[in-house]
């Protein structure tokens, strides 16, 4: 069928990404965005990155902080509609209904409606603000989330920060940065789930000698205590703080798909092109889709970017349209240690290539995997990311000059 109306539900950079593509593959039919929250795309990494690293003073301006980390405009010229959510799909007589009542009706969708972050399971109304609006635990999701955790973090107070991944990870960084006392809490070594344990080594080092505790002891809980908060530990250690932070992964926002029959074990699996069906395509943190290593949702910035590409396509041009072959591009930042990766991780053992850089702390890495591919990582060290993906791909002769001819 020919395809002149197009609803994006999710107004995220996978949402962006899509419509633009659309755009650049020649639709030039009625677009319309449906975007829960009430603001125009912005850079959901710098949130954790940079936000933290900014505050002067007391005082937080939430209008410099937004403009900071936003997107350009906007240019694919769609309907938008801001602060409004999905709240059910009826496929079969394809609308999309909105929580304020409308329908939205389409030739072709794309769900790219992200995800949430987990909590902590609450015990007796631990989570979330006090009725006098003090806080007991804070997620780092939204802008609303990092200009609230950046007026908290301007008073310096005592942080424990729950989950070991790279937000965690982050953010514990960003709030040692502007003073405060922080203690890391997480069940395996921090950023060994998502590198391995070579490089999360190199990470741990740096940050306990700039003063971060870690403290291990299994699963968290929270509980409520005073004007603070308590994190208990499966193996009964306590801890106290004026503030917990949790970063503990995320959930796929779904639950406005229940009854559609697009789940499969509650999940959104996507083929190679994007697809669900011919005329409803998916992409970003909420979908999981066939890489070399298996189906997996990769809820990355550059994934959602990638994904949102191949999907656009694959929802104009079928089985036309270009296969996704996933090569994974993931950086973080903290502890003075800023690191950039091209290729599956987690990594095993040390690396196989190590090339030191300018300063102590600053090298060239790559790994040869079981499965034939390569990783290639840069900490502190200067990089064009074209040239880290030849190294990922090619190995260091990519990297190191070439020989001179003989004559």
């Amino acid at each position: 069928m020919t395809m002149r109306r197009i609803v994006v539900v999710g107004n995220g950079i996978a949402g962006l990404t899509a419509c633009d593509s659309l755009r650049s593959a020649g639709f030039d039919g009625e677009l319309t965005v449906v975007g829960a929250e009430r603001h125009h795309p912005y850079s959901r990494p710098a949130l954790s990155k940079a936000l933290l690293h900014s505050v002067d003073g007391d005082s937080v301006d939430s209008d410099d902080v937004l403009q900071a980390h936003v997107l350009p405009e906007p240019t694919h010229e769609a309907t938008e509609l801001l602060g409004v959510s999905a709240t059910g799909l009826d496929v079969d007589a394809r609308l999309v209904r909105l929580d304020g009542g409308d329908e939205l009706p389409y030739d072709g969708l794309v769900i790219a409606s992200g995800s949430r972050a987990k909590r902590l399971a609450p015990e007796q109304g631990a989570a979330g603000p006090r009725q006098d609006g003090s806080l007991r635990e804070l997620t780092l999701r939204t802008i609303e989330d990092a200009i609230l955790l950046k007026e908290l973090a301007a008073s310096r107070p005592s942080v424990i920060v729950v989950g070991g991944g790279p937000l965690g990870v982050e953010v514990a960084s960003g709030c040692l940065h502007v003073g405060c006392e922080v203690t890391l809490v997480s069940d395996a070594k921090p950023l060994s789930r998502q590198l391995g344990d070579h490089l999360a080594d190199i990470f741990t080092s740096a940050a306990v000698r700039r003063g971060l505790r870690l403290v291990g002891g299994g699963k968290a809980r929270l509980l409520d205590h005073g004007t603070g908060a308590k994190v208990v530990l499966a193996d009964g250690t306590e801890l106290e703080a004026d503030l917990v932070v949790t970063a503990i992964g995320d959930e796929p926002n779904i639950g406005w798909l229940a009854g559609s029959n697009l789940l499969v074990d509650g999940q959104l699996r996507v083929d190679s092109r994007g697809r669900l069906r011919p005329d409803i395509v998916a992409a970003g943190d909420v979908a999981f889709f066939p890489t070399r290593r298996g189906v997996e949702r990769v809820p990355l910035w550059t994934s959602a970017i990638d994904q949102a590409k191949i999907a656009a396509v694959g929802l104009l041009k079928g089985d036309a349209a270009p296969e996704f072959d996933f090569q994974p591009y993931f950086w973080t930042e903290g502890f003075g240690l800023s690191l950039k990766s091209v290729g599956f991780a987690p990594v095993v053992g040390a690396p196989d290539f190590c090339e030191p850089g300018e300063s102590a702390d600053s090298m060239l890495l790559r790994w040869d995997n079981m499965d034939g591919s390569g990783t290639a990582v840069a900490i502190n060290y200067r990089i064009p990311i074209p040239k880290l993906r030849r190294l990922a791909d090619v190995g260091p002769a990519a990297v190191r000059p070439a020989a001179p001819a003989r004559v």
